[in-house]
């Protein structure tokens, strides 16, 4: 299924463009730092705050809480005041968190923390892909979206080598684990300084001078002008609301945007991303540092298939991606499941398909839903759109991190990883059916397939 035929790519993308891409996409970076220095560090602050299970799947899912939250206010504020404002104030909210962090001496206040710091990368997570899609050209737009997710991976590789050193040394360390988190968080805001405002939100609020001007930094001076052309035919001036995205034309891509954001946290890929040194600890015989370099290894696996995945979604599609992904996924914890009943005691056996699994997560799920909700609604409602998906997303994210301990202490891990191997089967089936390919598509031409039913 695809909107039309692809066009072929004789297009360059500009450095400037690249460069715009990068600023946005430290975002990604800020997330995926938390996400594994809070791995490891949870073994370390259990024991210093005194965590039973319920507070510790608290303290996990606190982030994802914030992001319920942040997703739609990053929303509003993008369609209000701009996709660049909003991507300035997540980076101080979470700059402001992330020291907080640093100095907290209870539970509670590193909960408070954790929550703030949920809001600054739920807003974040929402505009950055958001952006960069509207800034990039179509030919690539698949890769410089992605960039966005190998940022997040190179992040949640960076916090699981951290945190491998902090193993050597004494648990009170966590703290500067979370100064040093403050720092992407600075250089975003910095790196933006200079970056501009995105053209088609430019060109929805009146502002074509300058929405031309961007364009033309991003294009060739004919490409700018059709590209110009086509927001006169489609988007227009409009301002977008609630009512008209749930109305006929939109509903389809908007209940297609929050089925993939369910399903890219629903298939449990955060139960080894945020636990993963309880999971191979207690569960495969490893030691705790063994139990954290594998999470070393998670990392890197993660890292090598979202560029991989980067390298080949505008060659393969999006949906060719994803049907590849949930296939993958399934059969892998499906395999870990049988392998934990044959070889329980061999930590390193054991991690393979958990690797697998990690790495068919990264090449498609990790990075294609991304460029997805980016690209699947019109200007003037995309920061709604995206922010209802990525509300639902962290949501179940929320869900999945909230109860992996109750639910493995309730039913076993073999139990619990086989009901994530029926949901991944499940998402194959329904991206199969539902999902059209929208690759080498201008957003003006997805908006116009849409309109037409």
């Amino acid at each position: 299924m695809s909107i039309q035929a692809p066009l072929p790519d004789r297009r360059k993308t500009t450095t400037f463009t690249i460069l715009v891409a990068l600023s946005a996409a430290t975002a990604g970076l800020i997330y995926g730092y938390d996400v594994g220095v809070i791995n490891s560090s949870l073994v370390f602050i259990r024991k210093d705050l005194d965590l039973g299970a319920l507070p510790t799947e608290i303290l996990a899912s606190a982030l994802f809480w914030g992001c319920v939250a942040g997703a739609p206010l990053g929303g509003w504020i993008a369609d209000r005041f701009g996709r660049h404002k909003a991507l300035l104030l997540s980076g101080i909210l979470f700059a402001a968190a992330d020291l907080g962090m640093s100095v907290c001496g209870a539970f509670w206040q590193l909960l408070a923390a954790r929550l703030v710091a949920g809001v600054g990368v739920g807003a974040a997570l929402v505009v950055a892909p958001m952006y960069i899609a509207e800034i990039a050209p179509a030919h690539s737009r698949g890769r410089l979206v992605t960039v966005n997710q190998l940022a997040v991976v190179s992040g949640i590789l960076i916090g699981f080598i951290c945190n491998f050193s902090l193993a050597r040394v004494t648990g009170g360390n966590w703290h500067i684990l979370f100064l040093v988190g403050a720092t992407p968080a600075v250089v975003m805001c910095l790196s933006l300084i200079r970056t501009p405002e995105s053209p088609r939100w430019l060109y929805q609020r009146g502002d074509r001078e300058r929405a031309m001007k961007v364009l033309g930094r991003i294009e060739t001076a004919p490409e700018a002008e059709r590209t110009l052309q086509q927001l006169s035919m489609s988007t227009g001036e409009r301002k977008g609301s609630y009512r008209e995205l749930i109305g006929p034309a939109l509903r389809k891509p908007l209940v297609l945007a929050v089925m993939l954001a369910i399903i890219q946290q629903a298939t449990g890929v955060n139960t080894v991303l945020y636990y993963g040194s309880i999971l191979f600890a207690e569960n495969t015989g490893a030691s705790a540092v063994q139990a954290i370099g594998m999470n070393i290894l998670v990392g890197t696996v993660n890292l090598a298939f979202t560029i991989l995945g980067l390298l080949m979604i505008d060659r393969l599609g999006r949906r060719s991606l994803l049907l590849i992904a949930t296939a993958g996924m399934g059969i892998c914890l499906a395999a870990f499941v049988v392998m934990l009943r044959i070889v329980p005691d061999q930590p390193f056996i054991l991690l393979i398909p958990i690797l697998a699994y990690v790495g068919s997560f990264a090449f498609g799920l990790g990075t294609a839903v991304w460029v997805c909700l980016s690209e699947l609604f019109p200007s003037h409602l995309r920061g709604r759109a995206m922010s209802i998906a990525t509300m639902m997303l962290w949501i179940s994210v929320s869900c999945v991190a909230a109860t992996f301990l109750s639910l493995v202490k309730a039913f076993g891990i073999s139990s619990v990883f086989l009901g994530y191997s029926a949901i991944c089967f499940a998402s194959f089936v329904y991206i199969l059916l539902s999902l059209p390919e929208t690759r080498n598509r201008t957003l003006e031409e997805i908006e116009t397939f849409w309109s037409r039913g």
